[in-house]
């Protein structure tokens, strides 16, 4: 979970909100993380508790909600594909000699990805993706640690920008929509945890310590990537890029600018080694959830192939990326946003479904939270809506 959620939201979102306003938006960075927690926290108590997926629960609790769901998974597994996937070209249109073009790079990507979940050779990536994040973290880390003893890179600005105008509106949802990761990833970590217990003797224990160590790094590292684009990015004269080879280049330049120029290569391999696992499990993950509603809704029947499901899921974020091939900005804005708008439904829909027992053992501390961020994801989802089709 902690390897899908490290992507967009991190190298793109909090980055991004650092070097546009400051230091103004870390209250929000928290917020988010701190008021989603619950509700990715209850997908593991339902699994560990019933021995079965979330995908499952919703399909008992109410028919008529398990097909929204199916009908929301299926959009955000295409919308989210295609999303990373550009993003992942990007990086590796910075990296690679030549210009070539975005979309044969995401053609190149997901060819390869396809070829690699096919196969089976997704494990070997799998412990592979557990040295790269480490790494990543490391070299955030010490770049975090040089920035902040150099202190700010620029001057801040005499008139700050404020992102509290209802213009930047779509910003804040944006950056909130993938803030640590879209709420649906709660289903997709709960198919993996129902993978892991047929093999595994898990305690509820230990799959909690599991479950909150790794929120804890994609909290951590969130806010490092927000306070490195504070420190080096804040109050410069050069526009901010917001997506494309463009910001690629930014972020890289985050990194040599404060390790060392020896560090520029290195760090764009691992920036796009991680942007390329996120794919990888964004392309399994959402095609798992995809298969599991399949068998649910049809179980006497002969079971569709998960990568033919993959195949699909595949195709159809590519169109999308023919689409977008000319602003990546656009794709993932509307990524983002879908991501922010679906999550009170997820939200409430996993807070129902451990309602009696498993909510009864929650800590108070979760409960309250549970509560308050029902009620701040409602409010504001209505107010973006209100503001971007009403007024």
């Amino acid at each position: 979970m902690a390897t899908a959620a490290v992507g967009g939201s991190h190298l793109v979102a909090a980055t991004q909100a650092g070097a546009l306003f400051g230091w103004q938006l870390l209250w929000l960075i928290i917020v988010v993380n701190v008021l989603k927690y619950p509700f990715f926290r209850f997908g593991v108590e339902y699994t560990i508790h019933n021995k079965q997926s979330l995908v499952r629960g919703y399909k008992d609790k109410n028919p008529s909600l398990f097909y929204l769901f199916f009908i929301i998974n299926l959009l955000a597994a295409v919308v989210n594909t295609a999303g990373v996937l550009l993003l992942t070209a990007a990086l590796l249109q910075y990296i690679l000699p030549g210009d070539l073009a975005l979309t044969t790079l995401s053609f190149g990507l997901l060819f390869v990805c396809l070829g690699i979940l096919i196969f089976g050779h997704y494990k070997l990536l799998d412990s592979a993706s557990k040295v790269i994040m480490a790494f990543l973290c490391i070299a955030t880390t010490a770049a975090l640690v040089v920035a902040l003893a150099n202190g700010p890179a620029h001057p801040a600005p005499q008139i700050a920008p404020s992102p509290y105008e209802l213009a930047l509106l779509g910003f804040m949802v944006a950056l909130m929509g993938w803030m640590p990761a879209p709420i649906e990833i709660s289903a997709i970590n709960s198919l993996w945890l129902k993978s892991k217990l047929r093999t595994s003797n898990l305690t509820k224990k230990q799959s909690l310590f599991d479950f909150n160590l790794g929120y804890a790094l994609t909290l951590g590292l969130a806010l490092m990537f927000f306070i490195l684009g504070v420190m080096l990015q804040y109050g410069q004269e050069q526009k901010i890029e917001l997506a494309g080879v463009a910001f690629s280049k930014q972020l890289i330049d985050m990194y040599a600018l404060t390790i060392g120029e020896w560090s520029r290569w290195l760090i764009a391999v691992v920036a796009f080694l991680c942007m390329f696992g996120t794919t990888l499990a964004v392309l399994d993950g959402y095609a798992r959830t995809l298969d599991e509603a399949i068998k649910v809704i049809k179980p006497h029947e002969k079971k569709y192939s998960l990568s033919l499901i993959i195949g699909l899921q595949s195709a159809l974020g590519m169109v999308v990326v023919l689409f977008f091939k000319g602003n990546l900005k656009d794709m993932l804005m509307f990524a983002m946003t879908m991501a922010f708008l679906t999550t009170p439904f997820f939200a409430w829909l996993n807070l129902s479904l451990i309602k009696g027992e498993i909510y009864d053992s929650q800590p108070k501390a979760v409960k309250v939270l549970a509560t308050l961020g029902l009620f701040y994801l409602v409010s504001f989802s209505i107010l973006f809506v209100v503001w971007r089709w009403v007024l």
